[in-house]
């Protein structure tokens, strides 16, 4: 397979990503400077400044994320991460994030193109939202949040609202900003209490419990792509 291909597989980026680190010289191949267009197998002497590297079996994993669990690799405050609760030999990481107590749908994978493919905004991937929200969810707000909000990093797209309860809603939105849904929750003054997501584009949480993870099926895997 081509360099960038079996960089990609070994989680160490996507196949653009790889690229730029072929590029900038930090792989070699066999001792020598890797190159663009270098055909490899997982017989080749393959190395990441300097670190040697194999590819690994792709895994594409869904994970019901409990609260107290975050989605960055690295934290200076030592907290236990999603990664913790997947034990297999693969390496994944988090595609997008969830936020410390917010629970539901995390995708995992070591597919670097799918990862790249998904987090794209062009992508617009739908993820659904459950919130309990201090204050009545009013049609009026229902309306405010489908037309799109003004926040301090520009327009919101329009979402999809639904009232779940009064003091409970439904939001829809393929963006994925910074603390997203609590920000345009708290514009139209429905401070969030508690956030759960149920699905992940066509992924949902069903037959799962709160820390358990699985694989994706053949079809899940193909509506995703």
């Amino acid at each position: 397979m081509r360099l960038n291909a079996f960089l990609a597989r070994a989680g160490v980026a996507s196949r653009r990503g790889a690229d730029r680190l072929i590029k900038a010289g930090r792989v070699s191949v066999n001792g020598r400077p890797g190159q663009l267009n270098d055909d490899v197998s997982d017989a080749d002497d393959i190395k990441l400044n300097g670190r040697r590297i194999s590819s690994q079996k792709l895994r594409y994993i869904l994970l019901y994320k409990p609260e107290g669990y975050i989605t960055t690799l690295k934290d200076p405050e030592n907290r236990v991460k999603v990664t913790d609760l997947v034990k297999i030999d693969e390496r994944v990481v988090p595609v997008g994030r969830l936020d410390f107590n917010t629970t539901g749908a995390l995708l995992l994978t070591n597919d670097g193109e799918l990862t790249n493919k998904l987090m794209h905004p062009s992508f617009e991937v739908d993820k659904v939202y459950e919130a309990e929200v201090e204050g009545a969810v009013t049609d009026e707000i229902l309306n405010k949040l489908s037309i799109g909000l003004k926040l301090k990093d520009g327009r919101t797209a329009p979402a999809k609202a639904r009232k779940l309860s009064d003091n409970k809603i439904e939001l829809t939105i393929h963006e994925g900003r910074s603390h997203q849904v609590k920000r345009m929750l708290e514009a139209v003054g429905l401070p969030v209490k508690k956030l759960h997501r149920p699905k992940y584009g066509p992924l949902s949480l069903e037959g799962l419990k709160l820390g358990q993870w699985r694989d994706l099926s053949e079809p899940e895997l193909k509506l995703l792509k």
